[in-house]
């Protein structure tokens, strides 16, 4: 990152020979101006409690009763 912005520098000065140092020092220099400085780090906001489950609302259909077979009326009538 810092031979990174001295090539910039060295670039923009016109590629003189014999400043190689003055460029990586002002590359350091630069770098640290650009970074921001760490801030206080906030406590984390509470979470808020959790919602209790509610039960579903729909309503279960009722449960259906199978008809019981009907006799046929000769069955019905020998007994």
């Amino acid at each position: 990152m810092i031979a990174e912005a001295a090539f910039y520098i060295w670039q923009e000065e016109g590629q003189p020979d014999g400043r190689a140092d003055a460029h990586w020092t002002q590359a350091i220099e630069r770098l640290k101006s650009a970074q921001p400085t760490p801030k206080a780090r906030k406590a984390p906001a509470k979470k808020a409690a959790a919602k209790p489950k509610v039960a579903s609302t729909k309503a279960k259909a009722p449960a259906t009763r199978k008809k019981a077979a009907s006799k046929s009326k000769a069955e019905a009538t020998a007994n």
